[in-house]
C-alpha cells in the first residue's frame, strides 16, 4: 500500500538543507563567548570579515569576480564600525568570521564594490550556500542590535555584550537577547482532487503565485497558526498539519516554518486586504509554474525559497513514493 503525504518524511529526509540561507556550518561556540571575543577574533591571522551597508552585503567587484570576504586592513575606506562588529563563529579550520557594519549609504560606495541584498545573493547565486547561511546570521544580528540601542524599560542606552548576542542597559541593567520571528508558510493540499492552494500577495511581482504565509502570534502553536492564516487569507479550513522544513529568512530576522496542511473545505473566500488572488492549482500547473520565469505567467517562487521547496516536493511526491509498500 502506498504511503500518503502525511505519513512519512519523504521525498527528502531534511528538505530544509535544500533552501537558501540554510548552509551555515560555523561553530558558534555559544557557551564560550566573552566580552573581548571580537578583539580576540580580529587579532587572529586569517580572520575574514563580512561587511554590510545597512542590510546589504558588500562584495568586492573586480570585473567578473565577486568576493565577499575582507581582511581588516581592506576596510579602511569603507569606514568600518568596529564598535558594532558581530562575531559569527569559527569555520572548521579555526578561521573566525566577523560581521561589521560600515558607515554611509550603500549607493555612495565606490565602483569597485557591489552592495547586494539577501534576495539577490541567492537568486543570482552570487555566493555559495555556506556563505549565504553566514550572511543570514549576520544580517539578523546586525539588524537586531541596531534596533535595540535603547532600553525598552527605562529608555537609557544599551551596550553590546558577548560579541553581539546580548545587550545590557547602562542604567537599569535590563538584559536583551536576539530575537527570531517565527513565520508559518504552508502548502494546503486538496488530496481528493490532487491540487494545492496558492495565492498572490499585493506586493508580489505581477504573475507570481506562492504558498500562503503569516507570522505566528503569541500563545499560538505552529499548527494553529497554519490553520488561522489559511482560513483568514483564503477561507479554506485545514485539518491535519505536517511540518516539512524550515529556512532562516534574514528579512530581517525571521524563521520560515514550512508545512503541508490538509484542506477539509474547497470553496475559496479571499480577504482582499491580505491577498489579491488565491486559487487551486493542479500538479501539472504547479510544475509549469516552477519551470517558468517572470516572462511566463503564472510563475512560482525562486528555487532557493522554502515556498519553492514545498511546491517542488509535492510535485515529486508520486515519483518518490512509487512502489513503496
Amino acid at each position: 500500500m502506498t504511503r500518503k503525504l502525511f505519513e512519512t518524511d519523504a521525498p527528502h529526509p531534511e528538505p530544509g538543507n535544500l533552501t537558501a540561507f540554510s548552509g551555515n556550518r560555523l561553530d558558534r561556540r555559544a557557551e564560550y563567548r566573552a566580552d573581548d571575543c571580537i578583539s580576540e577574533a580580529l587579532a587572529i591571522d586569517g580572520t575574514h570579515i563580512l561587511a554590510f551597508a545597512g542590510a546589504k552585503l558588500i562584495l568586492k567587484h573586480d570585473e567578473q569576480v565577486l568576493d565577499p570576504l575582507f581582511a581588516a586592513y581592506e576596510l579602511a575606506e569603507l569606514k568600518p564600525d568596529f564598535d558594532n562588529a558581530i562575531l559569527l563563529g569559527y569555520r572548521e579550520n579555526g578561521e573566525p568570521r566577523v560581521a561589521i557594519p560600515v558607515d554611509g549609504p550603500a549607493e555612495e560606495l565606490a565602483g569597485q564594490y557591489k552592495p547586494t541584498d539577501a534576495r539577490a545573493l541567492y537568486r543570482e547565486a552570487l555566493i555559495d550556500a555556506e556563505l549565504q547561511g553566514e550572511v543570514a546570521q549576520a544580517i539578523s544580528l546586525l539588524s537586531w542590535n541596531a534596533a535595540n540601542r535603547f532600553c525598552g524599560k527605562c529608555g537609557s542606552s544599551t551596550e553590546m555584550k558577548i560579541g553581539g548576542y546580548k545587550r545590557v542597559c547602562t542604567q537599569c541593567q535590563h538584559m536583551m537577547f536576539p530575537r527570531t520571528d517565527p513565520v508559518v508558510i504552508m502548502l494546503t493540499v486538496d488530496q481528493e482532487n490532487d491540487r494545492c492552494l496558492l495565492g498572490r500577495s499585493h506586493h508580489f511581482q505581477e504573475g507570481m503565485y506562492s504558498c500562503l504565509a503569516g507570522f505566528v502570534e503569541p500563545g499560538e502553536t505552529i499548527e494553529h497558526a497554519v490553520r488561522r492564516e489559511t482560513v483568514e487569507e483564503s477561507g479554506i479550513e485545514v485539518g491535519r498539519v505536517r511540518y516539512h522544513a524550515s529556512q532562516p529568512w534574514p528579512m530581517p530576522h525571521s524563521l520560515m516554518i514550512g508545512c503541508y496542511s490538509e484542506a477539509i473545505s474547497t470553496e475559496i473566500t479571499i480577504d482582499p486586504q491580505e491577498m489579491s488572488d488565491v486559487r487551486w492549482f493542479t500538479r501539472d500547473e504547479v510544475r509549469h509554474m516552477l519551470d517558468a520565469g517572470p516572462d511566463m505567467k503564472p510563475f512560482g517562487p525562486a528555487s532557493g525559497a522554502i515556498a519553492y521547496r514545498l511546491m517542488k516536493d509535492w510535485i515529486d511526491w508520486p515519483d518518490e513514493q512509487s512502489g513503496v509498500a
